[in-house]
């Protein structure tokens, strides 16, 4: 080091001397690299990286960085339509672009609303502006597998994927055909999906699922995404033969949670002398304060507290079917209340006569209690005769990637795989 800082001091000294040496000096000192993001060039600034504080405002944040409170109060009112300061969360990150001198003033904001988007606040000049705007995203699609070893989420994680794509399984692809909480070990999963990068290394997310197989119980279950009605223009579910895996109900109200007593005309309780006490309900068993969600459009008919139920809803969804939801801690709708399919309409409680926490969720069909988990419940609108064609030649590509995807010898041993780049 020594020897390369007295290099350096002859050489300056020497370029002094001349000109042309000089000259040769310059030419290998390179120049700064130009970094442009949010649409400046960062090298003309300060550049100061923060994260907002717990009570912490906008004013307070400018102000520390040199704008005076008038300048501020303008800032706001003009930005207002773009960008409400008063939203700002703690915890939040955000950069200042600040005079590159002494005076350090800042002359941009840059609030971080997640890794994609953002918003700039620009009040170097007398006209203030304010845009929101989003990186470029670049779209992967990836294949993954995995074989079930106790649960979808577990082993979603043992394999390092994200933990979106778990809940896309449960609760959109096969809400309705498969249920989660009776998976059975050595149950196999494929899957197509999109990686959501900026600057092509970050990742940001899960995109769209181009695909799925589930293998349950040795019972294969295909999902192609596709949108069958040109008209609505909404993807859907369907698996290799055509079929809405849509249907009007979802398996469960609570997400992967266990049963913890079945529909059971018969059943027997020793505390009560082993007499025939009849159970008309399944229990979901879930900790307390897990969400309860509708199973179906409907409205609510009843929201109160009675007896040995608790805290129940009860939902009326057409003339054919109803539902209800004991034991809850926490009410979330009220009576006349419309509630869309998987809406949380209270929380897992054990109020009433429970012995643990968990929602007994009662189904009715034509006034009469039956047991859901046996019922053939009604699909969703079926795809038209006219589209299937196409829809065949939509997924054989996709099937086909499918099937040669292969699981993992163990789920340790991760079996991803990069397919294409769409940008």
């Amino acid at each position: 080091m020594k020897k390369l800082l007295l290099l350096l001091i002859i050489t300056v000294f020497t370029a002094c001397k001349d000109d042309k040496k000089g000259e040769q000096i310059a030419a290998i000192i390179p120049e700064p690299e130009v970094v442009f993001e949010y649409g400046y060039n960062l090298n003309d600034f300060k550049i100061i990286h923060d994260t907002i504080q717990k009570g912490e405002n906008f004013s307070e944040i400018l102000d520390r960085h040199h704008v005076e409170y008038p300048k501020v109060l303008q800032i706001v009112n003009k930005i207002k339509d773009t960008f409400n300061v008063r939203r700002i969360k703690s915890g939040i990150p955000y950069t200042i672009l600040a005079k590159n001198d002494s005076t350090e003033k800042a002359q941009v904001f840059i609030y971080k609303h997640s890794k994609v988007r953002y918003t700039v606040v620009d009040f170097k000049d007398s006209i203030i502006t304010a845009f929101n705007a989003k990186k470029p995203v670049t779209r992967v699609t990836k294949t993954a597998s995995g074989i079930i070893t106790s649960n979808l989420s577990q082993t979603m994680d043992d394999l390092g994927l994200n933990s979106f794509l778990t809940s896309k399984m449960a609760d959109d692809i096969y809400a309705w055909t498969i249920d989660f909480s009776r998976l059975q070990k050595n149950d196999k999963f494929k899957i197509i999906y999109e990686q959501l990068y900026i600057n092509d290394t970050v990742p940001v997310g899960i995109g769209e699922v181009k695909a799925s197989y589930f293998e349950h119980g040795g019972k294969p279950f295909y999902a192609f995404k596709f949108v069958a009605d040109s008209i609505l223009g909404v993807p859907d579910y369907f698996d290799d033969e055509a079929k809405n895996l849509r249907r009007q109900f979802l398996k469960m109200p609570v997400k992967f949670s266990r049963i913890s007593s079945r529909y059971n005309l018969r059943r027997r309780i020793a505390y009560y002398g082993n007499k025939i006490r009849p159970h008309r309900g399944t229990d979901f068993a879930a900790p307390i304060g897990t969400p309860i969600m509708s199973t179906a459009n409907g409205t609510v008919i009843e929201s109160r507290y009675k007896g040995g139920n608790g805290n129940y809803v009860k939902v009326r969804h057409n003339s054919t079917y109803s539902t209800q939801y004991l034991h809850m801690s926490k009410r979330a709708v009220k009576v006349g209340d419309v509630v869309k399919q998987g809406q949380t309409i209270g929380y897992i409680g054990m109020t009433g006569n429970t012995a643990g926490p968990h929602v007994c969720y009662r189904f009715w069909k034509n006034g009469k209690q039956v047991d859901p988990l046996k019922q053939k419940l009604p699909a969703a609108e079926p795809m038209k005769e006219t589209t299937k064609p196409l829809y065949f030649d939509f997924i054989k590509p996709l099937k086909e990637d499918l099937d040669n995807i292969n699981y993992p010898i163990t789920n340790n041993e991760i079996n991803i795989s990069e397919e294409e780049i769409n940008s």
